[in-house]
């Protein structure tokens, strides 16, 4: 990660030496390690879900919604694995875990939630329909996005409420907003909390990049595909009014840099939009 001032090295020494920020599960890394080791079984991985009955439980519920399209009800752990396979039981999983660290769970931690996992699933339904990312990896960075704001809140709530009062008494955005009560954004500080919980390059790089998507001549076209689904999912719930107090209908996707790199018909767009709150709706009660 390209730091070009000194604030930003300030907050990764902050971030990285931060013991009272929220972890992610040790089941989740646990999954999450045993799927790279290629030997793992349906076994082995129940087993290790099973150990956080809160996880496991909801692995399961988040399993039998329509998002991941089963037809017969998921009883069992090992059923879940072998219907679903190990890429979608590890973004379940992380999933599943990710939602203890939006605790306590007040209107802020419920709204970002809301607005997290809305993210994820839009995300997960563009990578589905245009074949340009991985739906599991789309998912996971949809999820993350904001979850700098999740840590900015645990850090100093008194501090991210003033920028949240700020949005709503002054009609600006959460960006102007955070500009003037931090010298850091929230893109950033999640991109650090990735790179702290261990998890791929690939993702810290999406959530650093979701709201002002600056790509060099060199940047690797996947990881530049991985970042506009992810900052075109963050748009996809402004337009509809999920995780926010009321829908942007003025903003024009088509207008947006992530709809434009990615090459999006607006007939394109309606059908992600139309497809996307018809499964939010659907599903938004399995991720609760």
């Amino acid at each position: 990660m390209q730091y070009g001032d000194e604030m930003n090295r300030e907050l990764e020494v902050m971030i990285m030496t931060a013991s009272d920020l929220p972890t992610i599960p040790v089941v989740a890394t646990k999954v999450m390690q045993l799927i790279e080791s290629e030997s793992a079984t349906a076994e082995e991985l129940a087993k290790v879900v099973a150990s956080d009955p809160a996880v496991a439980a909801r692995v399961l519920k988040i399993s039998n919604s329509s998002f991941y399209g089963c037809q017969r009800q998921i009883q069992t752990l090992s059923h879940a694995i072998v219907v679903l396979g190990f890429g979608t039981l590890k973004s379940l999983v992380v999933a599943a875990s990710v939602k203890q660290v939006y605790q306590p769970y007040g209107l802020t931690e419920k709204m970002l939630w809301e607005h997290s996992f809305g993210a994820g699933l839009a995300a997960r339904i563009i990578a589905k329909k245009t074949r340009l990312v991985s739906e599991e990896e789309a998912f996971l960075g949809g999820l993350f996005h904001d979850i700098g704001k999740i840590i900015m809140n645990t850090m100093n709530s008194t501090q991210f409420q003033d920028a949240m009062q700020r949005c709503y008494n002054d009609g600006i955005t959460f960006e102007e907003a955070e500009r003037q009560v931090y010298n850091y954004t929230h893109s950033e500080v999640g991109g650090l909390v990735i790179k702290k919980w261990n998890f791929p390059d690939m993702l810290m790089y999406a959530v650093l990049n979701h709201h002002a998507p600056s790509f060099s001549e060199d940047e690797d076209a996947y990881q530049i595909d991985l970042a506009c689904v992810v900052g075109l999912a963050n748009l996809m719930c402004h337009k509809v009014g999920i995780g926010i107090r009321e829908p942007n209908d003025e903003l024009d996707l088509m207008q947006t840099i992530p709809v434009q790199k990615l090459g999006l018909s607006e007939q394109h767009i309606e059908d992600l939009l139309e497809c996307f709150t018809e499964a939010y709706e659907k599903d938004k009660s399995f991720f609760n």
